[in-house]
């Protein structure tokens, strides 16, 4: 179809062009190699098939605003089909001949495939830009309140238009010089049948303005791509590229929560978390280059949510477009992200959950805490209190150890010394062992337990905190502390399997522990209860009466984050109300995209950073709009934050454990 002088100029725009495309992609790589860490590429054929599920049928990307997504799939499933239609065009451009034109059935399924990607991707990014740039939702941008890089406010603006003109010139001319084609041929194609529609608009036409027009369209359509190329490292688009790689690569974790190992025995390690961008993992600066920046890790941030400065999608983005105007890993973080927005991160997991490329701003944000915390000592100072209390008496509480097992006065409640060898070992946790509230969990659990004749045991004055909060705080040291004395003595009892009453202590013990050489069965005591009712060992009466007034006792559940999220147990805690008579009904926001209720990531200990709303009344807000009678909770954080909510809101809507709900309904 080229003339040899199109050839030849055709050629050399391309050399030009992937020239200055090359010096893109080895910027790209020079910052992302400058992270710590290296790649493990025995992961990709680990996950080939999640690969070709979560690239091939856009699976992340569906799990949120449906209509958008469907849009982008129509786009992203076009693309992946014009991988071999420009290859194809190219061929039929040097040597006029057309690929898969005259190969039977398979030929034509592969021009009915390029007719049907061409209008999708023609309507998808159309449908697009109207959203983007005419409806405008604030859901794609962020706050004024919220660092964003000064050239992002508008930049991401200008490569949308970029990105989407290129899309639609690309498609469009390949579309309409296609069209001239047919018209040339003088016969329609069935196998064509919106191209060979428009083909008819030409009928009549002269040929030779065909034949420039053809011309005309292959140099837009295909010129696009060449002219883009260049563009593409520096654009949104690329995350075409790092999505895949960001599926493939990403280190093995046991949860989205789970934290790096540090051994604090090496006296060698100079540099705790990440100061600058460079003290992060290699992954974490990849996901800079992943971002599509669709804010929706932003939609899902609770302290966003409730008018906090912290947006996840702002930290990535900032990367980035440090990346972009010449920037390089030596930035200190806090010039991508506030110390403020750093401390109001609850490290519930939602921006990494929903994040449809794989991103994972939360743990940039705890690395963060680890350096501000082990190196610079800059932390609330709301804090200190439960740091001293982890350091001193083993909980944040600050509470005695000889206390400990005071919670369980006047109930049968065996210790490891008086019953050495348990089938389970009951992990109480700080919580349910010092705090007054959640004291009622641990006593309803005993007695569910007691009442199933269970062969378990108790820590008693040997439990300590797991760390959580100290670890998700930055302080590693007292992490490290608690954690090496904790599997010391859980290797000791040899528990074979280990029941949790705090979600929190499930985490920690489950994912984080075998970095510590602890390795057990650790499961939620919902799990448990769950276990006892199916196997008869407890009995459970579905008739008790209601509360006053009602007709039937409704239950909404609140997932806690490290028992959903962190941890994907979603069912257990429903199936345990549902047992006992309850009619569950579900919030707006429930299962992996529950919101959080405000005290993971250390809140617990600390104020609220300022905002237009608190989490944990935002979350009962939301519990109460469903009508229920009681709020049921498996953590004893949210319990705390549910309970302090509902006497906030002056509500008669009770908030309990699963457990006490479960032993109240006991025959």
């Amino acid at each position: 179809m080229l003339t040899p002088i199109e050839k030849v100029l055709f050629a050399l725009a391309v050399l030009v062009s992937l020239y200055f495309t090359y010096r893109g992609v080895m910027h790209i790589i020079g910052h992302i190699a400058s992270g710590r860490g290296s790649v493990d590429w025995s992961l990709i054929w680990k996950r080939v098939w999640e690969l070709i599920v979560k690239v091939g049928l856009f699976q992340p990307v569906f799990r949120f605003r449906l209509g958008p997504s469907i849009l982008h799939a129509l786009i992203g499933w076009g693309f992946l089909s014009f991988l071999l239609i420009n290859l194809a065009d190219l061929i039929y451009a040097y040597t006029g001949w057309r690929l898969l034109d005259n190969t039977g059935l398979f030929g034509d399924v592969y021009r009915l495939i390029a007719d049907i990607a061409n209008v999708a991707i023609i309507v998808g990014i159309l449908a697009m830009a109207f959203r983007r740039f005419i409806l405008r939702p604030a859901t794609l941008s962020t706050r004024e309140t919220t660092l964003l890089h000064p050239k992002a406010r508008t930049g991401i603006m200008r490569d949308s238009a970029i990105v989407a003109t290129f899309i639609f010139i690309h498609n469009s001319m390949r579309f309409l010089g296609e069209s001239f084609n047919l018209a040339l041929a003088g016969h329609a194609d069935r196998w064509q049948p919106t191209i060979s529609a428009v083909s008819t608009l030409w009928s009549g036409a002269d040929a030779n303005v065909l034949v420039i027009g053809e011309h005309i369209a292959f140099w837009l359509s295909i010129g696009a791509v060449v002219a883009f190329l260049p563009y593409f490292p520096y654009s949104k688009h690329i995350h075409l590229f790092f999505a895949p790689i960001n599926f493939a690569l990403k280190p093995e974790r046991r949860s989205i929560g789970e934290l790096s190992y540090i051994n604090l025995d090496d006296q060698s390690i100079e540099q705790f978390g990440a100061a600058k961008m460079k003290d992060l993992g290699w992954e974490q600066i990849m996901d800079s280059y992943a971002c599509i920046m669709c804010f929706r890790c932003q939609e899902v941030c609770p302290a966003y949510n409730t008018g906090k400065v912290l947006s996840p999608a702002a930290l990535e983005i900032n990367k980035r477009y440090h990346f972009n105007n010449g920037g390089t890993t030596d930035v200190p973080m806090l010039d991508l992200i506030s110390e403020e927005a750093v401390w109001a991160c609850t490290s519930c997991g939602a921006c990494v959950d929903i994040c449809p490329v794989g991103n994972e701003p939360m743990r940039d944000i705890l690395e963060i805490r680890r350096n501000l915390s082990m190196m610079e000592s800059a932390f609330p100072k709301q804090l200190e209190t439960a740091f001293k209390g982890m350091e001193r008496n083993a909980n944040p509480w600050n509470i005695s150890q000889a206390d400990r097992m005071k919670w369980a006065e006047g109930l049968n409640v065996p210790t490891v010394e008086q019953n050495p060898e348990p089938e389970i070992l009951w992990w109480v946790g700080c919580a349910p062992a010092t705090d007054a509230r959640a004291q009622k969990t641990a006593q309803a659990f005993a007695k569910i337990l007691n009442a199933a004749g269970i062969n378990y045991a108790v820590l008693g004055k040997n439990e300590a905190c797991t760390g959580d909060s100290a670890r998700r705080a930055g302080r590693e040291d007292i992490f490290f502390g608690l954690a090496t004395q904790n599997v010391e003595i859980l290797n000791e009892v040899g528990a074979k399997r280990i029941v949790t009453t705090c979600p929190h202590c499930l985490h920690t013990i489950k994912n984080e522990y075998p970095a510590f050489g602890g390795n057990y069965q650790v499961i939620h005591h919902t799990q448990l209860i769950n276990e006892l009712v199916g196997a008869g060992k407890i009995q459970l009466s579905v008739t008790s009466d209601p509360p006053s007034g009602t007709s039937q006792y409704k239950v909404t559940f609140h997932d806690p984050c490290y028992l959903g999220r962190h941890n994907k147990e979603f069912d257990a805690p429903r199936d345990a109300l549902k047992s006992a008579g309850a009619l569950t009904i579900e919030m707006p926001r429930s299962g992996a995209k529950s919101f959080c209720c405000g005290a993971g990531g250390a809140q617990m200990w600390k104020e609220e950073e300022q905002g237009t709303a608190r989490v944990n009344v935002t979350r009962f807000n939301e519990a109460k709009s469903t009508g229920a009678d009681t709020v049921a909770v498996g953590c004893p954080f949210c319990l705390t934050m549910m309970t302090d909510a509902a006497k906030g809101e002056d509500s008669p809507i009770q908030v309990k454990d699963v457990a006490e709900i479960v032993a109240e309904r006991m025959k």
